[in-house]
């Protein structure tokens, strides 16, 4: 089984949160920010995760602590799940449409975080949602999980879609990049070892 279960106490978040990797797309979400729930749910159902987020932050601050908190969770969850990594692809791709919004998502997880970010958003929210955040939440998976992570916009007007788009993505992206093929023999590197 393939799974984490983390929890973080901070004088600004408490989190709990589980993942499964090889599971269906199962999710439970309660950060107390409406889209983010909606994105969660989006990593959960398309990249075939079981995954459990309940989170209560200094929301009447901002939104920050909690989006990036959530992050730095998640990322230590999926660093906790694939363990050795042994027998992982390693890399996943995907390119993603969402209406007029076209998302490129790709990663290595290689050991070495990374942070490629290239998206025009042009509103500063998303409900309860500050947009700049999306970037900081990525960061905070990305250096987390020791994962290096290219995420482009190609197209897109519609900061819903692009949004959207950009979590889809990374979910498709993640589920191939963290299954299984029985060819591999130990980790995928020639080093012997996926960390930096």
């Amino acid at each position: 089984m393939r799974c984490a279960k983390i929890k973080r106490d901070t004088l600004e978040t408490q989190i709990d949160l589980s993942l499964e990797l090889d599971g269906t797309g199962k999710s439970q979400i309660a950060t107390g920010i409406g889209f983010f729930d909606h994105m969660l749910t989006h990593i959960a159902k398309h990249g075939f995760f079981d995954l459990e987020v309940e989170a209560k932050g200094d929301l009447y601050v901002d939104c920050h602590h909690t989006v990036e908190d959530i992050g730095i969770v998640l990322g230590k969850a999926i660093a906790k799940a694939l363990g050795d990594k042994k027998g992982i692809r390693r890399y996943g791709s995907f390119l993603l449409p969402m209406d007029e919004a076209l998302i490129l998502c790709s990663m290595d997880i290689s050991g070495r975080p990374y942070l490629g970010f290239e998206v025009n958003f042009t509103c500063d929210r998303l409900g309860e949602m500050d947009t700049e955040m999306v970037e900081e939440f990525f960061r905070a998976v990305s250096e987390n999980a020791g994962i290096t992570l290219h995420i482009r916009q190609l197209a897109g007007k519609n900061n819903h879609h692009i949004a959207e788009g950009i979590f889809k993505a990374f979910a498709k992206a993640l589920d191939i990049a963290t299954s299984q093929d029985e060819r591999i023999q130990g980790v995928l590197s020639t080093k012997g070892m996926l960390e930096g």
